[in-house]
């Protein structure tokens, strides 16, 4: 074969006239004992075989979504579930993961009060640790975690600082702050919640956000100068940093999203990054979080030829925005390209398939239901424990008429919709 056309990659073709079809579907089970359960995240292997999912009661699960030679009545295999003994707070793929080489085939883990794990993805097994420990002797479990481009590096965002390590020798690290001190207001003060590597093998850029509401929480960083900032980013709302995503087929670009706003910012880091440069919102303009928005997390992603740009809301709907240099025009505001309705509960992330028009959605948030008697009011994503509660683990203390008090149970939130599904946008190479 001589045309060199024949060994050209193209990204895969997303047809947007109308909503994609659910192709594949995954539920989310509890343990009878332990209601309530459902997907926090999920994020692709690199090679786009297994997906790997966060639960929201402290466990990791694998699963196998449905491949083109089975048939449409089989559905998503889980491979396997992977305790946690506490809270999980980020992962990350490694890059190149792919079950075809098992040396690559692992991902890391951030569980709060210990040490970063890297764990074989094909068992669960542990390979290596990666400790951050404070001046207390206390182990610090990182926000935010990023391979470099090599996958040489390992960064982790935590409290002020940025902890490096070589992937090649498990340990410690070495700490870049990202602030002078605790009474300096210069730099990212903090936790750092956001980390993201610029595509680019030309430069060694990465951004880093912080959670603090704070004017300018965004930074770039060079690998080459360390702590030192190359720098700021701001104009986006006065809110804590949650997502940072580079554009894969453009670099200079980078989007952000924030604590309890539905919009994505976007900016071009080669021109005026006091302002962002387009933002994108599912609603015709830019507005205060509506009233009962919650603190739960909504990951974005952009597809891997970097035209598309998709993120789901509270309301179980997924908006796919147009990110191309074309879409770049002089509105302000950017609309999705198609909207619809994916879920019966809050999306907490979705993620476009490395290689094929498909995208990967989860939903579920918690709800606690009123009481049988009627009393008290329905109440959606409370992450506040009651201050009065000391009856112990699911009970709360209350008084009876006659003034003796009795452990009743706790309500338990359920989700109403634990659903991890796959969306067919067609045009698939």
């Amino acid at each position: 074969m001589s045309s060199a056309a024949e060994y050209t990659w193209a990204p895969p073709e997303f047809d947007l006239t109308h909503p994609p079809q659910s192709t594949d579907s995954f539920t989310v089970l509890s343990d009878p004992s332990l209601p309530g359960n459902f997907a926090r995240s999920a994020k692709w292997c690199p090679d786009g075989s297994v997906a790997l999912v966060q639960c929201e009661h402290r466990e990791f699960r694998l699963i196998s979504p449905r491949s083109e030679m089975q048939n449409e009545a089989s559905s998503s295999q889980l491979v396997w579930t992977l305790p946690q003994p506490a809270p999980i707070l980020e992962y990350a793929w490694y890059p190149g993961a792919t079950p075809a080489n098992p040396a690559t085939f692992c991902f890391v883990a951030s569980v709060r009060e210990t040490p970063v794990k890297l764990l074989d993805a094909s068992d669960g097994r542990l390979r290596a640790s990666y400790r951050i420990v404070d001046h207390r002797e206390r182990q610090i479990a990182p926000h935010s975690l990023a391979f470099n481009l090599s996958a040489t590096r390992l960064y982790c965002g935590f409290e002020d600082a940025i902890e490096v390590f070589d992937i090649g020798r498990p340990g410690e690290g070495t700490r870049l702050p990202t602030s002078p001190s605790k009474k300096s207001r210069d730099g990212l003060k903090g936790i750092i919640s956001a980390l993201a590597f610029s595509p680019s093998y030309e430069s060694d850029f990465y951004a880093a956000g912080s959670l603090t509401a704070a004017p300018g929480n965004i930074a770039v960083f060079s690998e080459a100068e360390g702590a030192v900032p190359v720098l700021f980013v701001s104009g986006g709302p006065v809110a804590g940093v949650t997502q940072l995503h580079f554009n894969p087929m453009r670099p200079e670009i980078l989007y952000a999203a924030f604590r309890r706003r539905r919009e994505i910012y976007s900016w071009d880091l080669r021109a005026d990054v006091s302002a962002p440069l387009k933002i994108y919102s599912a609603t015709s303009s830019v507005t205060d979080p509506p009233i009962g928005e919650t603190n739960q997390k909504r990951r974005f992603d952009v597809d891997v030829g970097g035209r598309f740009l998709s993120v789901g809301d509270q309301e179980g709907n997924i908006s796919v925005f147009d990110v191309s240099a074309s879409a770049e025009d002089d509105m302000a505001i950017g609309t999705p390209s198609l909207k619809f309705s994916a879920h019966d509960d809050a999306i907490g992330a979705v993620a476009f398939h490395p290689t094929k028009a498909q995208l990967l959605s989860v939903s579920g948030s918690r709800h606690f239901q009123p009481p049988a008697d009627g009393s008290g009011s329905d109440s959606e994503d409370d992450d506040d424990p009651d201050p009065e509660d000391d009856g112990g683990e699911g009970s709360v203390r209350v008084r009876e008429s006659t003034g003796v008090q009795r452990a009743a149970a706790r309500p338990t939130p359920v989700p109403r919709d634990a659903s991890v599904k796959v969306w067919d946008f067609g045009g698939r190479r």
